[in-house]
């Protein structure tokens, strides 16, 4: 996120980010692209789908009741026992700016649910073993324009399932069509193997990473394909970087990732829908006798004293399509949140 020199400049970039909430709303229904069967089931008898479809809607109708109970409030303990993962950071964040604004300034609640019967389930086979996820594709608008990927989880102590990414897709027509075999299951790959995908996630979160740090001149636009969610990731680094002109500098930079699981699905092309997590930060440095001053979303995490330096963390899910090549892979969606910031004192405390 931006913040404001003391004077004469003021930037915010949480319009570019422009990223999902876990409170929006999601109605309508839509056609998801065909899909084909990969052979019959007997191909697959070693392994089990990770639940029933109708187990997984109502999985997902259990996390819009939660959801709602838990923002009402913004109670993090109730909120823990359905979300896990960068889905949870990104929530806790909001509820942390939120709380850092005026009575007058914080939004009223209004509660939401998806739409189950625009939903549609993609739930792979697993063995004896394997963590069990599913995804599902939900749609919103008129005509269904808007669609967004949920991934849902099973955690193994205690063993319940919770939505570990909600990222709306940029444009629903890039959303690939997924393989199913002919119980309608589809199947899971490793994303971390160049075998089972062509661009594997490591290689797909360095490209991102990229386009916040060099505005993808690197790696970012040599690995993806040109798309809006690609562009987007890039106006960030063009726009932030340049927000002080001549009276302070802003760089982006990779960060450990806070959360390595990714998850992947086969689609037709012979390619795989991938899910992964990325972490970035953010320096804002002010020039010699200048500060920087906190916008009110900034002031959860800094107050409103001013400093010369602030440093963000963002948390963020991506969702890419990965064809076999030798196509490039497509960026189709991705949320972030600041999920920390510290000024001079913090970063000198600590």
């Amino acid at each position: 996120m931006t913040a404001s020199l003391s004077f004469l400049v003021t930037a915010v970039l949480s319009a570019v980010l422009g990223a999902a909430s876990c409170t929006a709303s999601q109605t309508g229904s839509a056609q998801q692209p065909s899909t084909r069967a990969s052979g019959p089931a007997s191909a697959v008898a070693t392994a089990a789908p990770a639940l029933t479809k109708q187990q997984a809607l109502d999985q997902i109708a259990h996390y819009s009741q939660i959801n709602n109970k838990a923002n009402a409030t913004r109670n993090r303990r109730l909120l823990d026992t359905i979300e896990d993962g960068p889905l949870y950071a990104m929530s806790v964040a909001d509820y942390k700016e939120e709380e850092g604004l005026p009575k007058a300034g914080q939004e009223t609640y209004r509660p939401w649910s998806y739409d189950l019967g625009s939903t549609r389930l993609y739930i792979p086979r697993f063995s004896s073993g394997q963590q069990r996820w599913f995804a599902a594709v939900t749609y919103s608008g008129k005509n269904n324009r808007y669609a967004r990927l949920l991934v849902m989880a099973e955690q193994a102590a205690p063993r319940r399932w919770e939505m570990v990414a909600a990222v709306d897709v940029d444009d629903k027509r890039l959303l690939p069509a997924i393989t199913l075999d002919s119980d309608g299951y589809a199947t899971a790959l490793d994303a971390a193997s160049a075998q089972k995908v062509a661009k594997p996630v490591v290689a797909l979160r360095k490209a991102v990473l990229d386009n916040y740090a060099t505005g993808g001149t690197v790696s970012g636009k040599k690995t993806f394909a040109a798309t809006k969610t690609s562009t987007r990731q890039i106006q960030v680094h063009e726009r932030t970087t340049k927000k002080f002109g001549d009276r302070g500098s802003t760089t982006f930079s990779a960060a450990p990732t806070e959360f390595p699981d990714s998850y992947a699905l086969r689609t037709d092309d012979g390619g795989a829908l991938v899910v992964f997590a990325h972490t970035h930060t953010q320096l804002d440095v002010a020039h010699r006798g200048l500060q920087i001053n906190p916008d009110k979303k900034d002031r959860a995490w800094l107050g409103t004293a001013p400093s010369p330096l602030i440093s963000y963390t963002f948390t963020c899910s991506d969702v890419a399509a990965v064809p076999a090549t030798p196509r490039k892979p497509a960026l189709i969606g991705y949320t972030c949140r600041r999920t920390n910031a510290q000024g001079t004192r913090s970063l000198s405390a600590g």
